[in-house]
């Protein structure tokens, strides 16, 4: 038998992944110390990079750590999409707009420096879930972890990713399968290479989509989403059916997967919440909640899962904050549960129209041969749809509340 040692936090975060460390640092900057639980032994990077859109660099701005990254990246201004069958190329132009594609290891590190070194806790995996009444319509959740701590809290944020056990607990309904799986990795030129900083983008008359995106000057992002199983195997297993299957696709394209970094393949099936469940569902309760793809996974066509997790953590940080400020600069717990629900009302119909938005892109875009599918993603979607959606981009979810001079900010 394991014997249980107990601690107690204000608030307890689990999962160290964009979500969880960007709601640590929102919450540090309105003056309260979270602790994050993360069941790896250090940060994780999987997923290799990720493209962030201006609603990303806002939040990040209202975070205080968009300057790390955007002195090491630089915009992009256009892409381009071609359709390898008919040899139609459209041009897609980001006029003006904070575009930016970044390794999700050096966000994570931008978003972690900011932190208490022993604010983060490696190898702790979660194994149960209990809500605790202490009167006076108040409560505390306790996380037990597998290596016999229990950790009291008097706010519980689930960052914990897809397959969530937060929201599970909460009774949200699994993620379900979108029909597509992707694979992505990074790409390495050691001696350099000559591409213009540029979107590329393919697809065919199949339902395959693929991309690269440059991230330096020896560095690529690229990757591939198909009406496909999930190819699975070693990574250099990965690299080869990709090379098979997607044969047909221009040698430049072949070339980058050539080049890729092994270490950072991944290949997984792309799920999604449906936003009918994320409208109608327990989000919250009481002082127990989630957000990033706990809350609302999401498919990759918008690029939205980094920004909206982000966005989150601006958001829920916003409400803790004025909850602490509104009570003199104290933690009350009785009212964190106030702030939770508001939170969850503020964010129910975004989260839920990027999970559309981003689903329909997808369905479109791999709808495969048939002439009315081909014509409507050739000729209207790129040209005048997808702009549209992309205006999703645009969104500001606010600033922070400065942090009360008697706040437990460390």
């Amino acid at each position: 038998m394991k014997r249980e040692m107990e601690m107690m936090e204000d608030v307890v975060i689990v999962g160290a992944g964009i979500a969880g460390l960007a709601t640590a640092v929102a919450l540090k900057r309105v003056g309260v110390r979270a602790l994050v639980l993360e069941r790896s032994q250090g940060i994780r990077t999987t997923g290799a990079a990720l493209t962030l859109f201006p609603n990303a660099w806002l939040a990040l701005d209202a975070l205080g750590v968009s300057h790390k990254l955007t002195r090491s990246y630089d915009p992009l201004v256009k892409g381009s999409v071609t359709n390898i069958n008919t040899g139609d190329v459209q041009q897609v132009l980001f006029p003006e707009q904070a575009i930016r594609t970044v390794h999700r290891k050096a966000l994570l590190e931008a978003l972690a420096e900011e932190l208490p070194t022993d604010s983060i806790r490696f190898s702790s995996k979660l194994a149960a879930i209990e809500s605790q009444e202490q009167g006076g319509g108040a409560s505390i959740a306790v996380v037990h972890l597998e290596d016999g701590t229990a950790i009291k809290s008097k706010v519980l944020i689930g960052c914990d990713g897809v397959h969530s056990v937060v929201a599970r607990w909460l009774g949200l309904a699994e993620p379900v399968h979108s029909g597509r799986s992707a694979v992505r990795s990074l790409a390495v030129f050691p001696q350099g290479h000559r591409f213009k900083h540029e979107i590329q983008m393919f697809v065919d008359q199949q339902g395959k989509r693929a991309a690269f995106i440059p991230l330096n000057d020896r560095e690529f992002y690229w990757f591939l989403t198909c009406k496909e199983e999930n190819m699975a195997g070693e990574p250099e297993q990965i690299q080869r059916e990709v090379l098979e299957k997607y044969a047909e696709f221009p040698s430049i394209y072949l070339d980058v997967v050539r080049h890729a970094d092994l270490s950072t393949i991944s290949s997984a099936p792309l799920k999604y919440r449906h936003p009918w469940r994320i409208i109608f569902g327990n989000l919250n309760k009481g002082n127990i909640t989630v957000a990033g793809d706990a809350m609302h996974p999401m498919t990759p066509e918008l690029g939205q899962g980094g920004g909206s997790s982000l966005e989150d953590a601006v958001v829920l940080g916003r409400h803790i904050g004025n909850s602490i400020i509104k009570n003199g600069g104290q933690f009350v717990e009785g009212d964190m549960a106030k702030a939770i629900d508001d939170y969850v009302k503020e964010r129910r119909s975004r989260a839920a129209l990027l999970v559309t938005g981003s689903y329909l892109s997808g369905w479109i875009q791999h709808g495969g041969a048939k002439w009315w599918v081909r014509f409507f993603r050739d000729r209207l979607f790129f040209k005048y749809i997808f702009g549209w959606l992309g205006g999703l981009a645009q969104y500001n979810c606010g600033n922070l509340p400065a942090a009360s001079s008697s706040g437990k900010e460390d």
